[in-house]
């Protein structure tokens, strides 16, 4: 067998991140970053291999034993994650395989790549046992350590875009790799090599199949376009591009990928990635249109809008290229809580004509959530889960705030000293170790369990359930009945003195 030039690790280890909603409740994503980088060397002529580690259930030591069959010339462990904050929870299992490799006796120079590592390349290489950091996209720099006579070769390594690494006892960086131009986003990021990655292992998420629950798998997921123009203080997006920036692949390049999907791997279930794809009209458009006129009629489509970014006449077409569900960051019912984070200057009329424009056109509704933004007290927390309520979209995600590195709002914590998460699976809404931020009345504390108490108050609410059975079936009641009956472990969780459970009125 001959050598594989580069070996793609995409770390994972669900069961740490979402505890018991792992084994069957959560998604498991194809790794797009993963997929595109590997994509990206294969179309410039190296021999490239997978290993996923969450979607292929490897251990740490399980992923070096498989590195050591494809005797690599360079290793490439990607954290980006399926959305923003998914990269620095995905850290510690980064980590474990980065350990594992060199247990194993791995030759070939390790690099890590991603959204947390370019948020935080210095740390993230003396943190973890890899020869080298990634900061920036990724392509440019694979490229340039291929490129070498030996991509173990140190005295070269001052050559390559955006790389960090150990050198005379210390540190050195070099200058980042420039931003991919959308013209060259085809040749460079040529799309998911999804013939490497293990398709029949991956299925969308439970809301995602309401009203067919058994037809979780197939699942596929792209992006269209990469970065987000918006600065919101709690998001890390832009964290591997230095800077906020929007780039779209060609219309018909995305079509083609979706078309390729379909034809090949039997997907209709389908998560476009873009923090923000309802944004250009023009762009996403052009790719309903391209759907309907290829004649895909059968998909089921989910990605992300904004309240004030959302108009009526589009709606229709969407809903023929078989987008069924867009989610949508409403964040807080406070405008003035929003505007401490800069989300935004709509306000409570406009989230919800936008909610009923939406589900007029024969769209699901998700509407995200936050508590525990620097501004909040219990009484604009309790405003949200109020507006949440009234709003009884068909699915609702509750998070706390959460100060992930290269976000401003990570900034300002280790700036102000905020209390952080330990390790980087703390990080994860849904692990254990939890642990948001305070407010200026609240305890992190107390934010996790209003957050937890406002979970169980939307999903067990008579009015949501009848709305779900209409709609979905009693199937899907009793799915969620089900899932409410799971309890997350948690250690930072507030509880009166004497008592086992919080109750709400006390956390005020």
């Amino acid at each position: 067998m001959s050598r594989t030039d580069l070996l793609v690790i995409a770390p994972g280890n669900g069961r740490l991140i979402y505890q018991e909603l792992a084994q069957e409740y959560a998604a498991i994503e194809p790794p797009i970053w993963a997929g595109m980088l590997a994509n990206s060397a294969r179309h410039a002529g190296y021999e490239v291999a997978i290993v996923d580690q969450e979607a292929q259930g490897f251990s740490a030591e399980k992923v070096a034993a498989e590195a050591a069959t494809h005797d690599p010339r360079l290793i490439a462990i990607v954290v980006y994650g399926q959305q923003p904050s998914a990269s620095t929870q995905t850290m510690t299992a980064a980590g474990e395989v980065a350990a594992a490799l060199r247990r194993a006796g791995a030759d070939a120079p390790v690099v890590l790549l991603g959204g947390h590592p370019s948020a935080l390349p210095e740390r993230s290489l003396l943190e973890t046992e890899v020869d080298a950091v990634c900061q920036g996209e990724g392509p440019h720099t694979l490229r340039a350590l291929l490129a070498l006579d030996d991509p173990a070769d140190r005295r070269r390594w001052h050559e390559v875009p955006g790389l960090w690494y150990r050198s005379d006892g210390g540190v050195s960086s070099n200058p980042r790799a420039p931003l991919i131009p959308a013209e060259e986003l085809p040749e460079l990021l040529p799309g998911v090599a999804w013939d490497l990655l293990p398709m029949e292992r991956y299925r969308a998420h439970n809301w995602h199949c309401f009203g067919h629950l058994d037809r979780r798998t197939p699942y596929g997921s792209i992006y269209t376009s990469l970065g987000c123009p918006y600065r919101c203080a709690f998001c890390c997006i832009n964290a591997p591009f230095g800077k906020s920036s929007f780039r779209y692949w060609p219309p018909e390049f995305t079509v083609a990928q979706i078309k390729r999907l379909r034809a090949e791997y039997g997907v209709r279930n389908l998560k476009i990635a873009d923090e923000m794809f309802v944004l250009n009209e023009r762009h996403y458009l052009a790719i309903c249109e391209g759907i309907v006129r290829e004649g895909i009629d059968d998909l089921n489509i989910w990605a992300y809008a904004r309240v004030d970014t959302v108009k009526s006449e589009p709606l229709a077409l969407m809903r023929r290229a078989g987008v069924r569900w867009l989610c949508l960051g409403i964040e807080s019912a406070s405008r003035f809580v929003r505007d401490g984070v800069r989300k935004g200057k709509f306000g409570r009329e406009q989230i919800f004509d936008t909610v009923k424009r939406i589900r007029d056109a024969g769209i699901y509704v998700i509407g995200n959530y936050i508590f525990g933004l620097p501004d909040d007290t219990f009484d604009s927390m309790q405003e949200t889960l109020d507006v949440a309520m009234e709003l009884n979209c068909e699915m609702a995600n509750f998070y706390c705030a959460t100060a992930y590195p290269g976000s401003a709002l990570y900034e300002r914590a280790v700036k102000e000293g905020w209390p952080l998460p330990e390790e980087w699976h703390h990080y994860s809404q849904h692990s254990r170790w939890s642990k948001p931020l305070p407010t200026e009345t609240l305890s992190g504390e107390q934010v996790l369990a209003f957050r937890d108490w406002a979970w169980q108050v939307y999903f067990t609410n008579p009015r949501y359930l009848e709305m779900v059975r209409r709609t979905f079936g009693i199937v899907t009641v009793r799915h969620i009945r089900k899932l409410t009956a799971i309890r997350l472990e948690r250690e930072h969780l507030w509880t009166p003195e004497g008592e086992e459970t919080p109750r709400v009125e006390q956390i005020a």
